[in-house]
């Protein structure tokens, strides 16, 4: 497993980022695995040589974090040798206050994070997306006191518009608060949108790139050809990938995946995540894993060198798409 920087920092972090929302209580998600399976997806991904997990307080409502400190318990990682991550703003409970990006929720999510997480603190604590209804001062003061208070190592952002990333940086820079290290955007072959605004100005601000959904949910795995279709129960209930992907031209990106998977003698999986790695600007994709073979191939990925006219040739079938996952 080869090891990068996280973001800017002098922190360690694996090519490879073990995405949690797979894991909880299928009672959030039919596809969510229960505790008990999920359990040897992190031995698999810690024995690979994975030492970084990202969560989120609304994933299972909570649950995968829990799941995620338990097995990361039961394991015996010593603290110093792994990297959580997780995430506030989306709801956690009925209220008003129970969500956003004011000082008061971010101040009570990180401290139930910590809890469910059974940790001291979190490596990288990450605003789940932008918050308009609350001044970026009063959100960047709130993530700088959970710095301050010991809680929290470095803290992240993730999907938002170039301009609302930019305010944040240079009010962060303007008051001397805790400075974004990284983006956890929406990126893959079938939606680059991110690669016009936001990934060069994290790549100029010096925040490492985490793409979440890098193989499109599934999708440039190459067995969906339409809505609904596929060999898992999130393939069939996931409403949020059919809204992202199936125009026909995110069709023929898989086509061509498909070609030069065939002609390596790989997965697709294994192919289009080789090209994200090789993009400017990547710390670690997030994978979601509910089959052994998913990590597999995941890690298979990160020693998978593609060449100039491969490369060339996955990009050239992609039209552009309204901007997507913001929300």
């Amino acid at each position: 497993m080869e090891y990068v920087n996280l973001g800017r920092t002098g922190t360690k972090v694996s090519r490879i980022c073990l995405g949690c929302m797979t894991y909880g209580t299928s009672k959030w998600r039919p596809w969510v695995l229960d505790e008990e399976p999920s359990r040897p997806f992190f031995r698999q991904a810690w024995e690979a040589g994975i030492n970084f997990f990202d969560t989120a307080d609304m994933y299972s409502d909570g649950a995968s974090e829990v799941v995620l400190g338990r097995a990361l318990r039961e394991l015996a990682i010593p603290r110093e040798q792994m990297v959580v991550a997780t995430k506030v703003y989306q709801p956690m409970g009925t209220t008003p206050n129970e969500r956003g990006l004011s000082a008061k929720h971010i101040r009570h999510s990180i401290d139930n994070s910590l809890k469910r997480l059974q940790l001291d603190y979190v490596d990288l604590y990450q605003i789940h997306r932008f918050d308009p209804s609350t001044p970026v001062e009063e959100t960047l003061g709130a993530l700088d006191a959970a710095v301050r208070a010991g809680k929290v190592l470095y803290i992240g952002a993730s999907s938002m518009f170039a301009w609302q990333l930019s305010k944040m940086l240079h009010t962060s820079d303007r008051l001397g608060l805790a400075r974004f290290i990284t983006m956890q955007n929406h990126w893959n072959l079938v939606y680059r949108e991110e690669e016009r605004e936001v990934n060069p100005l994290c790549r100029d601000e010096g925040l490492g790139l985490l793409p979440w959904s890098p193989l499109a949910r599934g999708f440039l795995a190459g067995n969906r050809r339409t809505k609904g279709e596929g060999d898992t129960s999130r393939a069939k209930t996931d409403d949020f990938a059919h809204k992202l992907y199936y125009q026909d031209t995110d069709l023929a990106v898989v086509d061509r995946v498909a070609e030069i998977a065939q002609r390596r003698g790989v997965p697709n999986a294994q192919v289009a995540l080789a090209w994200l790695l090789h993009q400017p600007g990547i710390t670690a994709p997030i994978i979601g894993a509910s089959k052994p073979h998913h990590l597999t191939d995941a890690i298979a990925a990160a020693q998978l060198k593609l060449e100039a006219d491969e490369l060339k040739a996955l990009e050239d079938p992609y039209r552009p798409h309204p901007v997507l996952g913001h929300s």
